[in-house]
């Protein structure tokens, strides 16, 4: 069954809804979720299948993990009884455990996951969102658990890195979310639920969660190809949206390696206001990232790169900024996304007045942009854009050192 959005409107005041249903999980089997085919026909191999028939095994259960979205071996009724038990006791299809869900006014839904250890390491938390409309139902998938980059604006660039996250917990968060919503065959949705009237409800995948995407490429990008294979989650390649705040490097790969729609986390117009409000920018200033951006492979005016600009109180949202704005997107397939500030506490800043914001994008929109000006969704429960914040463990100090390092040696 699919709620209308008009139905599930008049059902929805809700407060957050705590969940425990699920147990404290424990890594201690392989889970075959987010692994590549290629991975999965040497580890069915090694679990006893004959290789004869490992490439078609792979087939049978890729179907069931992505198109039937089962969680469990026994489900798998094309399989041989004993080959489900011989998989159910070397492999999980574990989900992770909900620790929270909240639901906004409008709509909007929060989930905070819980991880099991990788390694040595403690569980990690991190959050997803869901933001249903008419016609599409957008889910927003974090890459990373904390944040290196800092951005002086974004709740989450105040929480440290802990770690990045592996394609499984990646592709895990729309599986969970299709789960929760009803979005696989069979499965109903919650009544009172906001999604979008007809089709699937999960439409677009957008890598603007928490992290930078691209400081977790090779990850990143297999879990991506999980999202667009044709024969499982099939996602369109132009409904999945990777944001990045400009490690510019690897925005050329994911053109070529992953072929994903391209958004910018722009939000100031000259050298010396981003340096301050996107660190990254130190390294990698706004003429290299732009260049990049015209180089961008597939880019056109039939699929523009997104510009994401957030509103701030006479900091970046004068008339000036907004005409050399203009001038600096010259040659881009463009399109902007001006995004009213979310506030979060203790937050230096304050959003744009309405007004303001308005003729900035009135100024855009002479100059031939669509710059549409974001409703700020799931404000109520901290999930909206800038405003994501888990409270996982946090890594040894020594460790994220390490890692940052690594990042910045691979950057």
């Amino acid at each position: 069954m699919t709620v209308s959005l008009d139905i599930a409107a008049k059902n929805t005041n809700a407060p957050a809804v705590v969940v425990a249903e699920l147990p404290k999980l424990i890594a201690e089997k392989p889970n075959l979720v987010g692994l590549s085919r290629d991975e999965m026909i040497p580890a069915l191999i090694e679990a006893g299948v004959p290789e004869r028939q490992a490439k078609m095994r792979v087939q049978q259960i890729w179907y069931w993990i992505y198109v039937r979205g089962v969680s469990e071996f026994s489900d798998m009724t094309n399989l041989s009884k004993a080959l489900r038990g011989d998989l159910a006791e070397r492999f999980s299809l574990d989900r992770p455990e909900i620790i929270e869900e909240q639901i906004s006014v409008d709509g909007t839904r929060k989930w905070l996951f819980r991880f099991p250890p990788r390694g040595a390491g403690a569980p990690v938390d991190i959050e997803t969102v869901y933001i249903p409309e008419e016609g599409r139902g957008t889910l927003c998938v974090s890459s990373q658990v904390g944040c290196t980059l800092t951005c002086t604006f974004c709740h989450t660039g105040t929480q440290r890195l802990v770690r990045n996250l592996t394609p499984e917990e990646i592709v895990m968060q729309l599986l969970v979310a299709r789960e929760r919503l009803g979005d696989f065959p069979d499965k109903e949705t919650p009544p009172g639920t906001y999604v979008p009237s007809e089709g699937r409800l999960v439409t677009n995948v957008v890598m603007m969660g928490m992290g930078e995407p691209l400081y977790n490429f090779e990850n990143v990008k297999q879990a991506l190809l999980i999202v667009s294979d044709g024969e499982g989650l099939a996602l369109s390649k132009r409904r999945i949206t990777l944001s990045t705040s400009g490690h510019v490097p690897n925005i050329q790969r994911t053109g070529d390696e992953i072929g994903v729609s391209l958004a910018i986390s722009l939000h100031a117009v000259r050298d010396d206001l981003r340096d301050e409000l996107v660190p990254i920018n130190k390294k990698w200033n706004l003429e290299a990232l732009l260049d990049a951006c015209r180089n961008y492979p597939g880019a056109s005016n039939s699929r523009r790169i997104t510009f994401e600009y957030v509103m701030l109180k006479g900091i970046n949202d004068s008339l000036e900024d907004a005409v050399k704005l203009v001038k600096l997107l010259k040659g881009i397939p463009a399109k902007l996304n001006l995004i009213p500030f979310n506030p979060w506490p203790n937050s230096p800043y304050e959003c744009s007045d309405w007004e303001q914001i308005e003729t900035f994008a009135e100024i855009v929109n002479r100059a031939g942009y669509a710059s549409p000006i974001r409703t700020p969704r799931g404000r109520d429960i901290f999930a909206a854009c800038g405003q994501l914040k888990s409270e996982s463990e946090r890594m040894k100090k020594a460790d994220r050192e390490a890692l940052e390092t690594a990042q910045s040696v691979n950057g």
